[in-house]
């Protein structure tokens, strides 16, 4: 008995082998840096028109995001976006971009099943908890904050 459960253990373990796939750290992490750079350069350089456009700084980094956001959605859209996210990465999940991905896809793919079950209900089924914990904490510092100030702290 132990024979066999021993062959059947090593078969499973080769089996496993073969069919993991094997990923190159370094490659993986230069990837990412170059799929992140490309979009940060990207971003520096639409706050860099604003600017010579007369923009002020603020204006020229606002319209930066936004133009941003709208560029992951179109290539989202578009079907080009998510192969550009499997070979970078965390290069594209990091930036303001990565966030517009995970909202727009999810929409995107449920718009078959309407505007209120399909894009209403699915559009933040990602992105959702980010928005939700990122408000309640922000709620939770600000009333510590806030305790701090009256109590003389801050």
């Amino acid at each position: 008995m132990d024979i066999l459960k021993e062959k059947k253990n090593r078969q499973y373990n080769d089996y496993v082998k073969k069919v993991t796939p094997t990923h190159s750290l370094w490659g993986n992490m230069w990837k990412a840096f170059l799929v992140g750079g490309v979009i940060c350069v990207t971003g520096q350089w639409i706050t860099n028109m604003g600017l010579n456009l007369g923009l002020e700084q603020k204006d020229a980094s606002t319209w930066c995001s936004v133009l941003l956001v709208l560029l992951s959605v179109i290539l989202t859209g578009r079907g080009i976006y998510q192969p550009l996210a499997k070979f970078g990465g965390a290069g594209t999940l990091v930036p303001i971009t990565g966030f517009a991905n995970s909202v727009a896809a999810p929409a995107i793919e449920f718009q078959k099943e309407g505007q209120v079950f399909g894009i209403g209900c699915k559009i933040f089924t990602i992105a959702g908890p980010v928005i939700l914990y990122g408000i309640l904490a922000g709620w939770a510092l600000g009333l510590i904050y806030w305790i701090l100030k009256i109590s003389g702290v801050a």
